[in-house]
This record gives structure tokens, sequence and C-alpha cells, in this order.
């Protein structure tokens, strides 16, 4: 794998990312990046994700992209966390071993407190276990622990009400019943999701890309099943994709005939200036991802803090306030809520900044 260093430093100064670090241990097959985006609201925190990238620039622009992502999703959540995210380039399978994370929990000592490890694809609160054994830089951790559990069910909980903003911006009403939501991935946090939908009384639609997990689902909460490449296209209130990124892009734009796209998934947008714009033509409503999936580290900051459920929740509750705020900035600048929800997380970032 290479990756040309003097694009890597363009793409630093572009994005305003801080440090960008490296290991590879061959004795255990470590290969890992860690990149940290910001820090002026506190340590970075982010996931650790571990794919087989086809490629190091691959997995360098993953990181770089995901890590600021969080530093956005932390500002608006009012958390004092920065923006970081690691990469494990291997196939979590066949290659992940207690060895393997125990070395990557020494890469994250190593940086002395600058990046705080949490799970991502391919990586579980088990993992985190590991890690706990180099370092003390983990949040995430199973309730056991002193942790705060499942984190899956706050961050299934943020996009909840992420989405009952929307709707209310959008009818007037927050009532979910009779409202159709197409549900797209019902892994934990999609499975999650539906339950809470499915509660109150909302028209549930899922697809996944395991048919037989998906069949389950959807007979275990009356919801009703449809073909995951499509599921985009259905005549929905709501589109909430909660699998993987770049779901929202130019190509599905145009085929889409749902009003509101809310979901768990990271970097759904794709090309995001031309989807921005084809969104805002179609007057379909957007609820960006860094806005409304910030559920789990909500938890993993009450954790590290030492908060408790009712805490938890309260910071989750106000994912309802800052998504209806956002909306609000976006009709009121005749901006995207894309660019709205920036301008607020960056505006945090720099009225802290005068302080520091």
């Amino acid at each position: 794998m290479e990756v040309n260093n003097s694009s890597v430093f363009d793409k630093m100064a572009i994005s305003g990312h801080q440090n960008l670090f490296f290991c590879q241990d061959k004795a255990v097959g470590l290969q890992a990046i860690v990149a940290i985006h910001d820090t002026t609201l506190g340590p970075a925190i982010g996931g650790v994700r571990m794919l087989p990238y086809e490629s190091l620039s691959d997995a360098v622009d993953d990181a770089l992209r995901l890590s600021e992502a969080i530093t956005h999703k932390a500002s608006l959540a009012g958390l004092n966390l920065g923006g970081g995210s690691a990469i494990i380039i291997g196939n979590h399978r066949a290659d992940k071993t207690e060895v393997l994370m125990r070395r990557f929990g020494k890469f994250v000592e190593g940086l002395n407190g600058n990046f705080i490890a949490s799970t991502d694809v391919g990586t579980t609160q088990h993992d985190l276990e590991y890690m706990l054994s180099e370092t003390s830089y983990v949040a995430g951790l199973p309730a056991s622990l002193n942790g705060g559990g499942d984190t899956t069910l706050f961050a299934a909980r943020g996009v909840f009400y992420g989405i009952k903003a929307a709707i209310k911006e959008l009818y007037g009403d927050d009532g979910l019943a009779g409202r159709k939501i197409a549900v797209q991935g019902v892994g934990s946090v999609g499975e999650q999701l539906v339950s809470m939908l499915r509660a109150e009384n909302a028209r549930v639609y899922v697809s996944d890309m395991t048919e037989e997990h998906k069949m389950k689902i959807a007979a275990k909460y009356k919801a009703e099943p449809i073909t995951y490449s499509t599921s985009f296209e259905l005549d929905a209130d709501v589109y909430a994709p909660c699998a993987l990124g770049g779901t929202v892009n130019p190509e599905t734009v145009p085929r889409m005939r749902c009003r509101i796209i809310a979901g768990s998934a990271n970097n759904q947008l794709k090309e995001a200036a031309e989807t921005n714009r084809l969104l805002k033509e179609r007057d379909i409503l957007y609820t960006p991802d860094f806005l409304i999936n910030s559920g789990a580290l909500i938890s993993c900051y009450s954790e590290l803090e030492g908060y408790g459920n009712e805490r938890t929740e309260a910071l989750i509750k106000n994912i309802y306030g800052a998504t209806r705020h956002v909306i609000q900035k976006s009709i009121k600048d005749n901006i995207t809520t894309y660019e709205a929800a920036k301008q607020l997380a960056e505006k945090r970032i720099f009225d802290i900044k005068k302080i520091k």
C-alpha cells in the first residue's frame, strides 16, 4: 500500500486536521491509523474501524472524513470533546486477535490522552476490553466495567428524536402514528430504531443486506420488508439510512420519493455539494447524520464524565431541539441543512478558541 505524502498534507490542510498517526507492527500484523481533526473543545474521540481497505489512501481518506464528522458531531451536541478516528486495516472476521487489539491499545496509550478510542464497524466492546489492558483511553465499555453499556440504544434514540423533530418542522406535529418510514439496514442500531418507531405506531418498512435477517426483523416488529438496493425509492415520509454511507448521492436523489432523510449511517452524502443542491432542488429535508446520530458519542461522553442515565437521556433529548434549530436556520438563511449544521458546529469551536 502506498500513499502520496504531499496529497495527504494537502487534504489535512483543507480540512483543518491537526494530526495523522501511523502504526505498523509486523509481528502482530497491525497496520493502523489515527486521525485527529480538532481538539479545541477537548480530547479527540472516535471509533476504531477495522476493514480490509483496498489501498492505504482509501483508509486515510476514511479516517480524515470520519474524524472531521466527529468534531462537528461533538460540537453540535454541546460536548467537550474533539474529533478523531482510528482505522485498523484488515478483515475483522479473519485477522482480529487479542494480541492485535492489545497492541493497538499500546498505540493509543502512546498518544498520551489526545485520542480516546471507542467502537465502530468491525470492533466490539470485547475489543475495548482487550485495549483496556494496555490503555485507559477507551470509552463505550460494558456496564460490568463501569462503562455506559450498549451504545446502540442511545444511537437509535438520537435518530428517533431527529426524525420526530424533522416531522414536526415539516408537518407541524411530531406524532409518528401512520407515518411511513423506510429503515435501510436493521443491524443493532436499525433494529432499535424500528422498535421505537413501531411503539409509536409508525408504518415501518425494513430492508437489510441479509435477506434472512430482514425477514426476521419484519416479523418481529410487524414491519413490511422491502428490497435493500431500492429502499430509498419508497414513497415515504422518511428514508432512514442505517447501514453504509454514501446512499444519498447524485444518482439516487433523483429517484427518491421521500420527504425527509434521517438515519444513523455515517457519511450518508456522497459528492456532498452536488447532492445537497439536488436535495434542496427536490425539496427533500435532510437531517445531517453528524447532527442526529450522536447518541453513541453522548453515551461515551457521559461515561467519561461519570454521568448517570438520567443525564445521558437529557443530553440525547437535546438532539430534538438542535435539529429544529438547524432546520430553522437553513430556512432563514436560505442554505442547506448541511451548511447550517456545519456553521453552527464551527461557530461554537471558533467561540471557544477565543478563551483558549
